[in-house]
């Protein structure tokens, strides 16, 4: 977990101003260029990514995720709150509140967005990031070969589209 503040502490905190924040909506957030709530950050160019930020949009229970490219303006924003997000694109990268997951931790904390049985998922979220951090690190590391390339997340509707940011 990566929190934007050093002295915050450890754990999913949400301050009381991101809390509020969720409430208001994304075209207010989109305008001051503040995070949206519980945003994913994903390999714009990976074809695994792009095949899984469309599994989510299809399995999504509550529709509150926002997908940005690693590669885009939304993605050098959040490093600016958040630093340690890596500029390698090896990563997805989960942001709600004050608070940052990489890998592991941050598909386990985005399925807390699925539906049942998928989001079952969150309640893993407990078991150590080092360890299954090496089986997402696997798989990152032969995604390209496997997958291939894409150049956008492709076949979404209207209604998905405006939940991309650049």
């Amino acid at each position: 977990m990566i929190t934007s503040e050093a002295t915050q502490p450890a754990g999913p905190h949400v301050a009381p101003a991101a809390a509020t924040e969720a409430v208001n909506g994304a075209a207010n957030r989109a305008s001051n260029g503040a995070l949206p709530a519980a945003l994913v950050l994903y390999d714009g160019s990976c074809g695994l990514c792009a095949k899984s930020v469309r599994w989510i949009l299809d399995h999504e229970r509550d529709h509150e995720l926002r997908f940005a490219p690693l590669q885009g303006e939304t993605a050098a924003r959040a490093r600016a709150r958040f630093p340690r997000i890596p500029t390698s694109i090896d990563s997805v990268v989960y942001i709600t509140g004050g608070d940052a997951y990489l890998r592991s931790q941050a598909l386990l904390r985005a399925a807390g967005h699925l539906r049942a049985p998928w989001r079952w998922g969150y309640a893993l979220r407990w078991l150590p990031g080092s360890v299954l951090d090496l089986a997402y690190r696997a798989v990152a590391s032969v995604r390209y070969r496997i997958w291939g390339r894409a150049d956008a997340c492709g076949l979404v509707t209207p209604a998905q589209r405006t939940r991309f940011l650049p």
